[in-house]
């Protein structure tokens, strides 16, 4: 299992939500580029970055944050607002490795279809799209978490892969932001679900432990972001445990 260190951004500073909500804001004295000068090192190549204006449709932070991933020889895994097949082209030209697509996947019955198309090709996606699944107590959120999924979890992962997404980025928003722990439960629902899906989890983790029990039901990746800002897990930690996990391979 490999750690992807996260970094979310909000008006052009490294921040961190608790529970997605925009009014508990904590901000880093720290700037992207240099979290991610931190974190680069063998073994650890990949970065999760939020654009949280973007989330909101203000787009003031893409140019800064793009001219950052040109820079940078990390590979992005990118999210935040991203509502159109152009968008998704955009991003890639621009060199995001990997594309969220949350809530216009929910809202938009043709989103996926379109996407599977025009990204992934008919017989098998490419891995370049995420599917981002928030989910509290087994609903599916969306638009910053403040709209309700009729669509049932496992229909919708079910409907996914059957257009050819097989990586998803699950957050657990009971636990985001709290350091409470991973939500180790719905991880192990989804895989028994779906064993061969790569799921990348988010929320809560909180400790080096969280980390083994994560690697320890299979998931592919979790992403860590408050846990490291507040000292629970260095970026030592991350390098070593990204480093050893390549090894074992």
């Amino acid at each position: 299992m490999y750690i992807i260190p996260a970094i979310d951004i909000l008006n052009k500073k490294v921040v961190r939500l608790r529970e997605g909500d925009y009014q508990q804001v904590t901000e880093y004295d720290v700037s992207l580029e240099e979290m991610i000068e931190k974190y680069q090192s063998n073994g650890t190549n990949f970065i999760h970055i939020i654009d949280l204006n973007g989330a909101k449709n203000d787009f003031s932070n893409q140019e800064y944050l793009f001219n950052v991933i040109r820079k940078t020889d990390m590979k992005v895994q990118y999210g935040g607002g991203i509502r159109s097949i152009d968008k998704v082209k955009e991003l890639i030209d621009s060199g995001v490795h990997r594309v969220i697509v949350g809530t216009q996947a929910l809202t938009n019955p043709l989103f996926l279809t379109e996407l599977s198309n025009e990204i992934c090709g008919k017989d098998k996606c490419s891995d370049q799209v995420v599917i981002a699944i928030d989910v509290l107590d087994e609903v599916i959120k969306y638009s910053g978490w403040m709209e309700s999924s009729p669509i049932k979890l496992m229909d919708y992962v079910d409907k996914c892969l059957q257009l050819g997404f097989f990586r998803f980025l699950c957050t657990d928003i009971d636990k985001d932001g709290k350091l409470g722990g991973a939500g180790i439960k719905l991880y192990e629902k989804l895989l028994d679900h779906s064993p061969f899906i790569k799921l990348i989890a988010s929320g809560g983790v909180s400790s080096m432990k969280d980390i083994e029990q994560l690697s320890n039901i299979k998931v592919e990746s979790c992403v860590v972001g408050k846990a490291i800002y507040e000292g629970h897990i260095t970026v030592e930690d991350v390098k070593e445990w990204n480093l050893s996990s390549l090894i074992s391979i």
